[in-house]
């Protein structure tokens, strides 16, 4: 490889892997915004933590699960030529997909906020990087286990998903549903009727709204950038990305009735919708692929709240979940020549891929979930859940000087 190239590559990657890492900012503060006041500082520091043992994971199990170089334990000297090859190319890669990975975790942290307790819930993320996540990266992205060439061979083209609508946020909607029910709803969310009983409204506007942008802005990086070469890039990932993003902005605003959580969770919608066909949709399949997301979490977070009693505190489910799922059919709808596309889509290669993905995050979610809690416990106590995790967890609050005067 010519070293100028390789040297761009570098380069490339690393500013998506920066966009991406600048994203987790945009978890934090979008839970920080919507959690009660005094779950504030719990939100900060999860996203932080679980970002170091994410980390931890991937470098040592989960990038080698999924791609078959075990960088943590240099097996092969694989480390070392990671490190003096192509202007360590393969070091900014492992980087930029950690940072892919560390975000299921933070997922799944919006789902369970206010009632976690912080240490199962870190070991709940070691296993779910280093385990889970890679088991369906590799199969989708890495032609692990023989399913892609599979079906290929049966429907002309393998699952695809450019940058991550089922392979991240799909997996890490499902699994935080999973996490979400075997927590229970939070102290009275529901009478004894199953009736909504307090609606807990965000704490702060303005945080949700930056979390909510900053994530937007990231999501070009994590979208375009998942091209991995400059030799890859595509404006149509760009451009699709924002209309994409519009549909949602959109379908959230007049479905939402204005409400300034649905109007800045909309653009979010919209972009885990796109990241499947960004690379292969027309324009104005984008627009409509993010208006159905924009309109399916609005009506989705509703009935899941008030009809089926889920208390997912962030709506993680039917936004990374639900619209996960659902921009991975509409690369195979949107992204077909039929329909303006650039095709070599199959819907029945993607629907296959999406109940597969779907599938792996629920059982894994089971298992990691439902072994914590069976011997160990992932739930505060109601004392502590009452006092709130800030000073239960942490021992202090987010505004301590403010609260004391």
């Amino acid at each position: 490889m010519d070293p100028m190239i390789a040297s761009l590559d570098v380069l490339f990657v690393l500013l998506g892997a920066i966009l991406v890492l600048f994203m987790h900012a945009g978890f934090a503060f979008l839970e920080v915004g919507t959690v009660q006041h005094k779950n504030q500082v719990n939100a900060l520091v999860k996203i932080m933590s679980d970002l170091g043992v994410s980390t931890i994971a991937y470098f040592f199990i989960g990038y080698g699960l999924a791609y078959g170089v075990f960088l943590g334990f240099n097996l092969e000297n694989q480390l070392t030529l990671a490190m003096t090859e192509k202007s360590g190319y393969d070091l900014v890669k492992f980087f930029f997909l950690m940072t892919f990975a560390a975000a299921i975790p933070a997922i799944v942290s919006g789902g369970i906020a206010e009632r976690a307790r912080f240490y199962p819930q870190l070991l709940a993320t070691f296993f779910i990087v280093a385990l889970i996540y890679p088991t369906f990266e590799g199969i989708a992205w890495n032609g692990n286990w023989g399913v892609q060439g599979w079906l290929e061979m049966q429907f002309g083209a393998p699952f695809h998903d450019f940058a991550g609508s089922v392979v991240v946020h799909g997996v890490g909607g499902w699994i935080a549903l999973v996490a979400v029910l075997l927590l229970g709803a939070r102290l009275g969310r529901y009478d004894r009727q199953g009736q909504l009983k307090n609606a807990h409204p965000p704490s702060s506007i303005p945080f949700l709204a930056l979390g909510a942008w900053i994530l937007t802005v990231g999501w070009f990086g994590f979208n375009v950038m998942s091209a991995q070469s400059v030799a890859g890039i595509q404006g149509l990932v760009a451009v699709n990305s924002l209309m994409a993003m519009v549909g949602g902005i959109l379908a959230a605003t007049f479905i939402g009735k204005q409400d300034p959580g649905f109007v800045h969770n909309g653009p979010l919608a919209g972009l885990v919708a796109i990241c499947a066909g960004s690379d292969v949709m027309h324009p104005l399949g984008a627009l409509a692929t993010g208006l159905i997301a924009g309109a399916l979490f609005v009506k989705a977070f509703v009935w899941t709240q008030q009809r089926l009693k889920i208390d997912d505190v962030l709506g993680v489910w039917p936004l990374h979940g639900l619209c996960g799922a659902w921009g991975a059919i509409a690369a195979g709808i949107f992204g077909s020549a039929a329909l303006g596309g650039l095709g070599g889509v199959s819907i029945f290669s993607q629907i296959i891929g999406t109940l597969l993905g779907l599938s792996l995050a629920v059982i894994g979610g089971l298992i990691v979930y439902g072994l914590i809690k069976l011997f160990i416990g992932i739930r505060l106590t109601p004392e502590q859940e009452y006092e709130g995790a800030d000073i239960s967890i942490h021992r202090i609050r987010s505004n301590p000087h403010h609260d004391q005067m």
